[in-house]
């Protein structure tokens, strides 16, 4: 969800292409600024770190009113969610707590709470962090290392032409209740990296057409989607149908963006033999191959009226 009010400055990828230019890095730095994680050669051998940090905003990605239970879930799940597209484990998590002059301090130990179960659930630690006053409204800042073997893992960069481009999960909706609720693919991303090795990955958070934009960007080339193959959550189609004013639902599977699901490609090969093995391990969880990556950059729909272009544009955080 977002009201974010709309900035007359730079849009955020541009703002962040200034940013990186003024970033001072290292040797021990692998990956910095630009993938889900930045990636550390912290001297372990066989290792990598995985350095994350995400913020949810009162107002911009939760409610006044949210169960607070949720909020802290949501805090927690949308860093554990990069670092599943890393195909990593996470282990430690610090935590900043902006909060406002009219704070509730059950509600506060309430999304505690809710970051303490997920953080159980995943075995990662929660080690301390900052409070600090934010008069207007609450803010929570969630910074997350976890780790990866040098040989597992999975970037932005390396999708090629010919790669199937899949999914997990379904699209569009969340708004709905998912997008406080959802499940971080940490498991499956393992999985995946351990079995197939995708040759590129992403967690969809703002939305399908702009974050598989980041993998083409990052190959250099195009994808062509099969309309029919999409996985559109079922909220996304009853908004549609009960309000003209809602997306139609392919629109929200491509740009509503919080599904937090995995985005990633992978090289010819099985497909019939992936889906099946995947849904051994993960019978809850859905796999769709929705397209292949294709030379010509853009994104392109295959429908049954023809080919529609899309801008991969997805949700836009600030303008």
């Amino acid at each position: 969800m977002s009201n974010a009010t709309p900035s007359s400055g730079p849009d955020e990828f541009e703002l962040i292409s200034r940013l990186k230019a003024k970033l001072p890095t290292g040797d021990s730095v692998v990956v910095g600024a630009g993938d889900d994680c930045a990636v550390i050669d912290g001297g372990v051998p066989g290792k990598w770190q995985l350095h994350k940090t995400d913020a949810v905003v009162e107002g911009v990605h939760f409610t006044k009113d949210a169960d607070p239970r949720q909020i802290g879930h949501k805090a927690l799940g949308r860093a554990l969610s990069d670092i599943a597209a890393m195909a990593g484990t996470p282990h430690w998590a610090t935590v900043t707590l902006g909060l406002p002059d009219d704070f509730d301090a059950e509600r506060v130990e309430s999304i505690y709470d809710g970051m303490a179960a997920l953080a159980k659930r995943h075995d990662v630690s929660l080690v301390g962090g900052e409070t600090v006053a934010n008069p207007e409204r609450l803010f929570i800042g969630v910074s997350l290392v976890g780790e990866i073997a040098r040989d597992k893992c999975i970037l932005r960069s390396g999708a090629s032409v010919g790669d199937g481009v899949w999914v997990t999960g379904e699209l569009g909706g969340s708004i709905a209740g998912h997008h406080i609720a959802f499940t971080p693919r940490l498991a499956e991303a393992r999985w995946l990296a351990a079995h197939c090795q995708p040759s590129a990955m992403i967690d969809l958070s703002d939305g399908l057409a702009g974050d598989l934009g980041h993998l083409l960007t990052e190959a250099n080339a195009g994808a062509e989607l099969l309309e029919r193959a999409l996985p559109i959550r079922r909220e996304a189609r009853l908004r549609a149908r009960e309000s003209e004013a809602a997306k139609p639902p392919l629109l929200a599977a491509l740009t509503d963006g919080e599904d937090y699901e995995l985005c990633f490609t992978l090289g010819k090969g099985s497909a019939v033999a992936l889906l099946d093995q995947f849904k051994q391990e993960f019978p809850d969880t859905p796999l769709s191959c929705i397209g292949k990556i294709v030379e010509r950059p853009g994104l392109k729909i295959r429908q049954k009226s023809g080919i529609m272009k899309i801008a991969t544009r997805g949700h836009v955080h600030f303008q």
